[in-house]
């Protein structure tokens, strides 16, 4: 029983890292192998880990730790196809520059943007983890 808790820890904490993991489809599996399971053991070991693998999102967003060179993009020079795309996505990328903006003046608006993002559907903790960490500044 401890053994397939862990399992579910871990899978929900790489689910949380990688989104082609679908602990979902996990817990339906751990749950038709293991009925003797409690619901609510499943339940909060699973956010655990999901909070646990969005965390590190929120750090890595923040400041607090940088990611692997390898994960770093070298600028690319501008050929005349990204240029076209540039111009194309300005105003998209004006719209999230002052929604940023606004973000950081008023940073009480994440539990509107949680409650948006579980309305549409929207995954709450991919985005939002990410904006939660730019909203609150980088780490002292």
């Amino acid at each position: 029983m401890f053994a397939s808790l862990a399992l579910a820890a871990g899978v929900a904490f790489g689910s949380a890292l990688v989104p082609l993991i679908n602990v979902e489809i996990f817990v339906l599996a751990l749950v038709t192998r293991e009925p003797a399971l409690s619901c609510l053991a499943i339940g909060v070991v699973v956010a655990a880990g999901q909070l646990g693998g969005k965390f590190l999102y929120y750090l890595a967003a923040r400041g607090s730790f940088h990611l692997p060179k390898f994960m770093h993009r070298e600028p690319k020079p501008l050929t005349p196809r990204r240029e076209r795309w540039h111009q194309r996505t300005k105003r998209v990328r004006a719209w999230v520059e002052r929604l940023t903006e606004k973000c950081h003046k008023h940073p009480a608006w994440m539990a509107g943007t949680y409650g948006f993002s579980s309305v549409v559907g929207i995954p709450p903790f991919m985005a939002t983890t990410i904006l939660a960490g730019r909203v609150f500044g980088t780490a002292a």
